[in-house]
């Protein structure tokens, strides 16, 4: 089984058919379909249940999937790190949204700067959703909020967050969940590390929130904080770019409950430069803002 095998198989099945697969891997459609026809027949096994012109992975298709995916992105980290010692390429790198926003456009820009081979592709989600893209081969390095996941990751704490419960701007001061018993809690969805929290928090006070109500952004989520909606625990760094912070209450959360680190992670073993210099530039960042 050779890697051309595998990457014209992870195509096929990333492009959703034949027809877009060669047109993504510059072959005629004739070759993809032979050359899958006989990753099949070395293997002893169907990958896919063909349908007319429709495609779909098998059981042992998706299981081959899992190891493609790890074989592919390992070969390339070999090229890379054997190539050059500079750091270069593409850097497919995850983040939570409020890390995304608030966190990152300066050492992003710094390190465009100091590093202009690198080309940075930026996605965003929950811990559990960059965990899974870390370790399917999709991104090379994550930003996530404590604990870290379990797997074969290496990690580095980058920042601290200072956690907080918001609240609109006429709310009596909040020192337990008991507080705000009986109200709407405003989260992302399932997988978010601050809705856990939230959760968490009302939990030990043995109290329940009314419904939880999902959000897609934070400027949505504090918009309807405001509005009296309901509360929401978030980062207090989000609060720095949001224009309407004189409609909202901040209730500082009491001990080690009100901090989290955010986490650099990204594969073990892998050492690339371009991963190297970005846990780097994140430090100095970080240590920048400390100072201030």
């Amino acid at each position: 089984m050779e890697l051309s095998d595998l990457r014209i198989f992870q195509a096929v099945v990333r492009a959703g058919g034949v027809t877009r697969a060669a047109a993504q891997l510059h072959r005629v459609q004739s070759n993809v379909t032979t050359r899958v026809k006989q990753l099949e027949d070395k293997l002893g096994t169907a990958l896919f249940l063909r349908e007319g012109k429709k495609l779909q992975l098998t059981p042992a298709g998706m299981v081959l999937l899992d190891y493609a995916d790890r074989l592919l992105a390992l070969a390339r980290e070999a090229r890379e790190a054997l190539e050059d010692r500079r750091p270069r390429g593409l850097l497919r790198l995850g983040a939570m949204e409020s890390t995304a926003a608030i966190r990152l456009p300066a050492p992003l820009s710094d390190y465009h700067r100091r590093h202009p081979d690198v080309t940075i592709e930026l996605q965003s989600g929950n811990p559990q959703q960059l965990c899974a893209r870390l370790a399917a081969g999709e991104i090379e390095a994550a930003l996530i909020a404590e604990p870290a996941p379990q797997g074969p990751f290496e990690s580095l704490a980058v920042y601290q967050e200072e956690l907080v419960i918001v609240a609109a701007a006429n709310e009596p001061r909040i020192r337990s969940a008991r507080d705000v018993k009986n109200r709407t809690i405003l989260a992302f969805e399932p997988g978010c590390p601050h809705r856990a929290r939230l959760e968490a928090w009302f939990a030990r006070a043995r109290q329940l929130p009314d419904r939880i109500v999902e959000m897609s952004s934070y400027h949505a989520l504090l918009g309807c904080v405001a509005a009296g909606m309901g509360v929401a625990l978030m980062p207090k760094s989000v609060l720095e770019a949001f224009p309407g912070r004189d409609t909202l209450s901040v209730h500082a959360l009491a001990g080690a409950h009100g901090k989290v680190r955010t986490m650099l992670i990204w594969r073990k073993g892998v050492e690339a430069p371009k991963i190297r210099a970005l846990a780097e530039t994140l430090l100095a960042s970080a240590g920048r803002r400390r100072k201030r």
